[in-house]
């Protein structure tokens, strides 16, 4: 089994000046961390590599500095499957069916942030996942992060509230 810790929407050092504890406990032993945007500062990348390999992408906060550094999409192949990282756009309503379009072809599971609220929601046998944020409240009930493991048997993924 391959387990991956799902983080969006840190906002360092806007709502915190740094990771939670609680995020960085839950993320010891995962096999790999994909982030879905709106860090905004790099060391972010820095402080989850040091607990696993990490990919990001762009999300609509980051600043001009980052753009450079950090792609607005990512299709990651993870054993069997094809995961895909955005960050996302827009109003909350809709939001999974809009990110869809931007991965044709045959994708698993998207992973994406924006509005801050925590889901996983299949659909068309595509699972999305929203893990939340780690240190922000607005638009959603609590903070959070998620996990996502992968096995012969499939997919499934599960949101940790802090």
């Amino acid at each position: 089994m391959i387990t991956v810790g799902l983080v969006s929407d840190t906002h360092i050092p806007m709502r915190s000046r740094r990771l939670p504890q609680q995020l960085v406990s839950g993320l010891k032993g995962v096999d790999m961390i994909l982030h879905a945007g709106d860090l905004e500062v790099i060391d972010v990348l820095a402080d989850l590599e040091l607990i696993a390999p990490t990919h990001a992408v762009l999300g609509n906060m980051d600043p001009s500095d980052l753009r450079g550094e950090l792609p607005v999409k990512r299709i990651i192949p993870i054993g069997d499957y094809t995961i895909g990282l955005i960050h996302g756009r827009g109003a909350p309503d809709g939001l999974a069916e809009r990110i869809r379009g931007d991965f044709p072809g045959d994708i698993d599971c998207i992973v994406y942030g924006h509005s801050h609220q925590p889901l996983v929601m299949e659909k068309e046998g595509i699972l999305y996942v929203n893990p939340g944020s780690p240190t922000d409240t607005v638009f959603a009930p609590f903070t959070s992060f998620g996990l996502l493991r992968l096995d012969a048997a499939g997919l499934s993924a599960e949101i940790i509230r802090i």
